[in-house]
């Protein structure tokens, strides 16, 4: 429980300062990086502070000055806070409704773009949130996702949601396939303890969706990717 204490203390002695200051100047003035930026070092911080360490490959390989689809598999509460604050650039991400309603935390989110996502399975829904992804792109910012749309209980790699490939497709953008393992270890599905622990990144080299004659050859292709990166147990 330890960790969990020097994660939260951190996050909130760094969060509050952060939101007192970057999201009023957002307002002001419209422009959302000191914010942006201010958050990372909060996410940054408090995993370190935690006992988190990041083992970090390929990173050198995510285009640059070009707006870019990041999917990533997803065994951990922990893998949101561990991208967003290694990704270069800024980023978007797709988010669940009821978060962005959240007091000053949903704020932020809805200062940092982030895209609200209806878990209804509504095809109008989805068709929105898609939209919506497309003219963030479209302004040079990042979209990451979790192509599962849930954590894996498990570790193992679950079915892909068809969304992200339907943007990647429709706006061109590079898609970036992430391997992320060992968060599982360190923070685990429906618990709050963590562990001081290494987590895995791997970014891997950025596939173009105009190789790919439909979305399932796309989708197959990230699929075997991030399969690459991962423990052999973990991609079934």
């Amino acid at each position: 429980m330890i960790s969990s204490f020097l994660f939260m203390a951190t996050f909130v002695l760094l969060g509050i300062p952060t939101a007192a200051l970057f999201i009023p100047w957002c307002w002001l003035t419209g422009n959302v990086l000191p914010l942006y930026k201010g958050t990372r070092f909060m996410l940054h911080s408090s995993c370190w502070m935690a006992g988190v360490r990041f083992q970090v490959e390929g990173l050198e390989r995510v285009p640059k000055d070009q707006a870019c689809v990041f999917m990533a598999n997803h065994v951990s509460n922990l893998d949101p806070p561990a991208l967003i604050s290694l990704i270069p650039g800024r980023t978007s991400a797709f988010m669940k409704r009821s978060l962005m309603q959240l007091p000053i935390l949903g704020t932020g989110f809805r200062q940092g773009e982030f895209i609200s996502v209806d878990r209804s399975g509504s095809a109008a829904a989805a068709k929105e949130s898609v939209a919506a992804a497309q003219r963030v792109l479209a302004k040079g910012v990042h979209i990451t996702t979790f192509v599962e749309g849930t954590r894996s209980p498990d570790g193992r790699m679950l079915p892909f949601k068809k969304g992200p490939f339907f943007l990647a497709m429709a706006a061109g953008a590079p898609v970036v396939p992430v391997s992320i393992h060992g968060t599982e270890n360190i923070l685990g599905k429906g618990s709050l303890r963590m562990k001081p622990g290494m987590a895995h990144v791997i970014f891997h080299p950025a596939i173009g969706p105009s190789s790919f004659a439909t979305r399932e050859e796309l989708m197959q292709a990230v699929r075997t990717t991030i399969a690459s990166g991962l423990p052999e147990w973990m991609r079934t």
